[in-house]
């Protein structure tokens, strides 16, 4: 008897039900929400577009402003003599006077404001200050927003307001293009990974080795960083990695050295703060209130401060750095840029912002990116504003002088070593002996001291130029032996008078 086997019948298909669409529903969105829906993204990615914004708005303004100020293209004319030579000279080959031992470590920044002057000129100078200036805001801007997201977020006008007030506060430092350009960048870019390090340990806190040792070769503010390191060292991660901390604290001091200098690093940092002009507080070096601007930055910083008293908490290293960076910018108020930029991150509200101020705060970044980028355009279109003596002074200067040294104060100091010619003194004042800092820190100051008549007199300078309406133009106008060969509206050139 045979089975015939049947297959099993398959189940029965399932149906379901078309899915149901409301007779009701619109067949357009109401016409307000595509208008609306750009304002809905994500809310982080909202936060860096209106940072983004005012680091441009902010970069633009100071665009409008910005010059090429005294300790710029002294650099650039011992770059010219290192590329000219291939290799370092020793000490300052375009100046006549006497010289102390100096190390010259800064030989990457000579070179590179070489490269600026020779391709764009001044304005080269300009460019390259607004783009350490952009990176300096932006590096600090993600540094706020990376601490206020660890504290539980920002409000929207937070960060953007407290870039205004350290751009503010800073602006001499922002729109004046001079070698600490370099150190606008690499300050903000070690505290933000020190502050992320302090959240978080890792194995980033070695990047700190080589940002120095950069940081050496291009400007000598490397000595605050290695300041604010050693303190986060000491206060903050030795409790945590003891080994680690005390192998970062050895090696830092050495990475500062790995310049064309070396070991003469120490020596270069020791003469500049113990430099005549930082005795003083003269020029560049002059304390808090030496300055008409200085209120300003006092403004700023204690505004920051009450942020900083209404937010979380500072860490123990991060109050000690402030306490310290306070104390420098009252006795050198150029310091005070440091101060601001550290401030900015701690200072930050940290209380969420209601979504419809968000949102108001968003529709504004359209306008602000067209406003910045038109404030950017003029910026970098305009010509360079004039600051020194002008070329026919300076070629007046060189004519004159017959081939001898050049007396000159300040920036004309600087314009006559990148034109070629041979000055007595200038920047880097640190690299002359004391004495000679003395006298030409006296003349400058139109003081008739014996240092800076006997100066005034030397018979090896063959002529002197000064910018018009100085201290120095009184003094050399004041000289009976010196008569007026040249002027103009910028500057005066003196030559010794001939005898009747």
């Amino acid at each position: 008897m045979s089975t015939e086997l049947v297959p099993p019948l398959a189940p029965a298909a399932r149906t379901t039900a078309p899915a149901t669409v409301p007779a009701t529903a619109p067949a357009t969105a109401p016409a307000t929400a595509p208008a609306r829906r750009w304002l809905r993204a994500d809310p982080r990615s909202w936060e860096r577009a209106r940072v983004a914004v005012t680091v441009a708005l902010l970069t633009g303004l100071v665009g409008l402003a910005v010059t090429v100020g005294a300790d710029a293209r002294w650099l650039a004319a011992l770059g010219a003599v290192i590329v000219r030579r291939g290799g370092v000279p020793a000490g300052v080959p375009f100046a006549a006077a006497p010289q102390a031992h100096w190390a010259n470590p800064l030989v990457l920044a000579e070179l590179a404001f070489h490269l600026l002057e020779t391709s764009l000129g001044d304005r080269g100078l300009i460019l390259a200050q607004l783009a350490c200036v952009a990176a300096a805001l932006a590096i600090a801007a993600a540094d706020a927003l990376a601490t206020a997201r660890s504290r539980g977020g920002a409000r929207a006008w937070a960060v953007p307001a407290a870039l205004a007030l350290v751009t503010i506060g800073a602006l001499p430092s922002f729109a004046i293009a001079r070698v600490q350009m370099f150190s606008l960048v690499l300050f903000p870019a070690l505290v933000a990974l020190l502050r992320a390090e302090s959240r978080r340990r890792s194995r980033r806190i070695w990047l700190a080795l080589p940002l120095l040792a950069l940081w050496s070769n291009l400007h000598g503010a490397v000595l605050s960083g290695l300041l604010v390191l050693a303190v986060y060292l000491v206060l903050d991660r030795i409790r945590h990695q003891r080994v680690t901390a005390l192998m970062i604290l050895i090696a830092a001091p050495l990475a500062i050295c790995v310049n064309p200098a070396g070991l003469g690093e120490a020596r270069y940092l020791q003469g500049l703060v113990t430099s005549v002009a930082a005795q003083r507080g003269a020029g560049m070096w002059g304390p808090l209130g030496s300055s008409p601007f200085d209120p300003v930055t006092v403004v700023a910083a204690v505004l920051l401060a009450i942020g900083i008293a209404r937010s979380a908490r500072p860490r123990l290293w991060e109050l000690v750095v402030l306490v310290i960076l306070a104390a420098l910018t009252v006795k050198a108020a150029r310091d005070g840029v440091w101060l601001l930029l550290f401030m900015l991150a701690p200072s930050i509200r940290t209380a969420r912002a209601r979504k419809r101020s968000a949102r108001t705060w968003n529709g504004l970044v359209p306008v602000g990116a067209v406003l910045a980028l038109m404030l950017l355009v003029v910026a970098t279109a305009r010509v360079p504003r004039q600051t020194g003596a002008s070329r026919q002074a300076v070629a007046a200067a060189i004519r004159l002088a017959a081939g001898r040294p050049i007396l000159a104060d300040a920036i004309p100091a600087e314009q006559l070593a990148l034109a070629g010619a041979q000055i007595w003194v200038g920047d880097p004042l640190d690299a002359f002996t004391r004495a000679t800092q003395v006298a030409y820190l006296d003349w400058i100051a139109g003081t008739a001291t014996r240092a800076a008549l006997g100066l005034e007199a030397d018979p090896r300078i063959g002529a002197i130029l000064v910018s018009a309406g100085s201290a120095a133009a009184r003094l050399a106008a004041a000289d009976p032996a010196l008569v007026a060969a040249d002027s103009d509206a910028t500057a005066i050139v003196f030559v010794r008078r001939r005898p009747a």
